[in-house]
Formats: structure tokens, sequence, C-alpha cells
């Protein structure tokens, strides 16, 4: 199954350069925006598989844009390609609902590959912010929130998510709802999280956790 992608960005070189990369590579470009508002009226209209948005856009900023990307595209997953590290925009677009955060210094071949994820449902972070990501959970986490160094520099991004949804003491089917993702692939992320962990069960998951909290 070939994913078709919307591309948002207000640069025509970077949209044109984005678009022959990605159609070079498989995916078929289902549109092309240059601003917030026409990517929310193409998304409505052409229904894309993936949605890549740029932060700085003239008429409507990114993080303003994504909730009504994918309010009016809910089938679509919505990655952020940007220039910016800064950790605020990181954290809001994650809690907004992003499936992943690129930066544009990217190689072209790592681009490719984490769109390839989201289209079968990981996560996508450029290594530069994934350790930073996990300080605070998408919408708005409260709890102890922060993943010390030895766990997660074992797990991947989503299974750091998932672990810490699991602190939080959601079952499998909220962390599914939360994440959308399916609970078959949730199962699959704990499954592996736990190996990597050296741990038998979600319990022992979390306990090692805390434990390397201190």
């Amino acid at each position: 199954m070939t994913a078709r992608i919307l591309i948002a960005d207000d640069h025509p070189l970077t949209r044109e350069a984005l678009a022959g990369l990605l159609s070079a590579s498989g995916f078929e470009i289902a549109g092309q925006a240059s601003g917030g508002v026409e990517a929310i009226e193409l998304a409505g209209r052409l229904q894309p598989d993936l949605i890549v948005l740029d932060l700085t856009m003239p008429d409507m900023d990114g993080l303003t844009a994504l909730p009504k990307l994918r309010a009016a595209a809910p089938g679509a997953a919505v990655v952020v390609l940007t220039a910016s590290e800064d950790d605020g925009s990181l954290l809001t677009a994650i809690r907004l609902g992003a499936a992943g955060y690129l930066l544009k210094n990217e190689p072209p071949e790592r681009i490719v590959d984490f769109l390839r994820g989201v289209f079968h449902g990981e996560a996508a972070l450029s290594g530069a912010v994934a350790r930073r990501l996990f300080e605070e959970v998408r919408e708005g986490d409260h709890s102890q929130g922060v993943v010390p160094e030895s766990i997660a520099k074992l797990l991947s991004a989503r299974e750091l998510e998932v672990l810490l949804l699991l602190d939080q003491h959601l079952g499998t089917d909220e962390i599914a709802k939360r994440l959308f993702i399916s609970e078959h692939t949730v199962r699959s992320h704990v499954k592996n999280l736990l190996s990597k962990l050296g741990v038998s069960s979600r319990r022992d998951a979390l306990e090692k956790l805390r434990a390397a909290r201190g």
C-alpha cells in the first residue's frame, strides 16, 4: 500500500525538493500547501495518510494548524518537519497529537525512513530531539515524567512513550486511544520494551523505571 502525503511548507523549493524525494521513494504526493489555512482545506478534501508540516508559515503557524489538520483528516498522521529544535515547540507538537518531530537537517534517506515508520504506526523523532521529549508526555502529563538515560537509551521513541503511559496506570485500550494505534501494536511495543529492559511483566518494568529515577 502506497502512503499518500500532503506537504505543508511556505518555501516552494523545500516543498518541491521534499515532494521529489518522497515521490522517488515510493510515496504518492496527494497535495502541497504553502500555508496552514490551505493545508487544512486540502487535508479535509484529500484525506491523506500522512501530513508533513512546517512550523513556521505566514498565515497560520504549524502548532495552530496541527489540531485543525487532525480534525480535518482524522486518519492522517501529522509529522512536523522543521528547523526548530525548541523544546517548547517539540513538547507542544506531541501534546497536540503529532506522530513525529523531524529536523530539516536530517539526511534525506533518514527522513524517508522516518516517514515510512510513521505510516506503519511508529513514532518519528530526530536523534537531536528524542532524548528531550520524554520529560513530559502527550496531552500534558504531570506525573513523575522523566525517563533516566539508563532506561531511555535502551528503548525506541514509541516504546518510551508506551512506558510513560504505563507509568500513568493506563491500560492497553487507553494507550491505544491516546497514541492512535491498535491494541495489538501496543501489546507488541510492551513485549519489546519488557525484553529490552530484561523484565517479565509491566509491574517489573515500572519498578525498574522508578528505581532508575532514584
